[in-house]
């Protein structure tokens, strides 16, 4: 056994033990900090991995940011664009850099922010920081790079239109949302897309307000000495400049009647139904998100009644899942299944209905609670077991608040959920106003 698998190991049993009810951190590594004069944030964590480093770079900035009409999508086109290279590093040169290395690198978007990650081998730090401080300082790229990049990510989401959740989450959405940029999926409205090539001066725009020091977080964690790192974060990031751009997010209204819409599909499908209701915003200081993430799974996991009644009993659906993802502002949460008759869709629906219903009215036994918690904490630890997974995690939390005690704060509060928090949470966010319905049948020959 590994000393760092041991670690996960021995942190996992006291998650589980617990200690005469006292609240241990579910985050058991030690956290270094330090924020540059330009606001640069950089979270650090020595592990138990000889030679080996992940590097985060943690950008604040998602679909959550494009705020102004016709704009979707340049969040998730930056993430394609910081490939490009500079005059210093052209993406021939960089990609050349990171082979001879060995060092994996890839990026994501979400609607709250842009990750960049690498892994690689320590004696590489000192490079990869030369030439992530580079990108992020120096992108550059002609108006014909950008077109030829637009036109890619048009491709993709033309690629990825043939699935159909795609397009239901999307009118999702858009039906959910009136106010709110999160009215748009990370990918951006097609239309905004498609316009997308005839907007070079916008990106410079959106580049210069987001990629900067005081809305960026470094997070690296593995085999490296503290000094080093921070010297050469110093040495390379030191003159990236500060933003005094603030966004104004708007704030979505609530919502007042039952929203539905339908999607005929050209293409064979089983029956699709997708149901939102506006849930809480992410928060380590309010019980409403983890009460909720809870209750998520007391009515739609695997070990649920309604799963093993409509899935494994009956075999009516092929699966169902409900949830609520973390976001910075109010997200939806989400119950999604695929039916295996046309016939069974409404029926289907009033079970969905029934078995929240029975969330609100039948408090869960303090047991049964006890264990979903347990088993939350279980698949948390068994996830810091590489630098990558461990860098990913920070990131996340991180990205929120900005600050890396949050991920033991929000675990403190799961612990202090009760089955009343659970009935009160759905009676809130579950009435028939705050909801919306889509969904999806097949419209072809059969």
């Amino acid at each position: 056994m590994t000393k760092g698998f041991a670690l996960v190991a021995f942190v996992l049993i006291g998650l589980v033990m617990g200690s005469n009810g006292a609240h241990s951190k579910v985050f058991p590594y030690k956290v270094n900090e330090v924020i540059l004069d330009n606001g640069l944030k950089v979270v650090s964590v020595p592990y138990d991995s000889p030679g080996l480093i992940a590097y985060y770079t943690v950008v604040r900035a998602g679909s959550r940011n494009e705020v102004e009409p016709g704009r979707s999508g340049f969040a998730h086109f930056f993430e394609h664009m910081m490939f490009r290279g500079t005059e210093k590093y052209p993406s021939d040169k960089y990609d050349e850099i990171l082979q001879s290395y060995g060092i994996d690198d890839n990026a994501f978007t979400t609607d709250d922010y842009t990750c960049y990650h690498l892994v690689g081998t320590k004696d590489a730090l000192e490079t990869i920081i030369d030439l992530e401080s580079d990108r992020f300082k120096n992108l550059k790229y002609s108006e014909e790079a950008f077109r030829k990049e637009a036109g890619a990510v048009l491709g993709e989401y033309n690629m990825n239109s043939s699935n159909p959740f795609l397009i239901m989450f999307e009118k999702l959405h858009d039906n959910a949302y009136t106010t709110h940029t999160y009215k748009h999926t990370t990918m951006g409205f097609l239309q905004d897309i498609e316009n997308m090539p005839n907007l070079y001066n916008y990106s410079l725009q959106f580049h210069d307000r987001y990629y900067r020091p005081d809305n960026s977080i470094i997070v690296v964690v593995g085999d490296f000495d503290q000094d080093t790192l921070i010297r050469l974060v110093k040495k390379y990031y030191g003159d990236w400049e500060r933003s005094d751009y603030k966004v104004d997010i708007p704030v979505e209204p609530p919502q007042t009647e039952e929203k539905t819409a339908h999607i005929t599909w050209d293409n064979p499908t089983m029956p699709i139904l997708l149901i939102g209701y506006h849930g809480p915003a992410f928060s380590d200081r309010q019980i409403d998100m983890p009460a909720l993430d809870l209750m998520s799974q007391l009515a739609f996991s695997e070990s649920s009644p309604l799963y093993r009644k409509l899935v494994v009993e009956e075999a009516v659906v092929e699966f169902i899942y409900g949830g609520c993802t973390d976001h910075r502002d109010p997200p939806l949460f989400t119950i999604v299944t695929r039916i295996k008759d046309e016939q069974d869709m409404e029926r289907v629906r009033e079970e969905i209905f029934a078995a929240i219903e029975e969330t609100i009215k039948s408090p869960v036994s303090e047991e049964r609670l006890a264990e979903i918690k347990s088993h939350m904490k279980y698949n948390f630890a068994m996830g810091l077991d590489t630098p990558g997974r461990i860098a990913g995690t920070l990131a996340h939390y991180l990205q929120m608040t900005a600050d890396y005690e949050t991920v033991n704060r929000v675990y403190m509060l799961y612990d202090q959920v009760t089955p009343q928090d659970v009935m009160d949470v759905a009676q809130q966010y579950f009435g028939v106003e705050n909801r919306t319905i889509v969904t999806l049948t097949y419209g072809g020959e059969k």
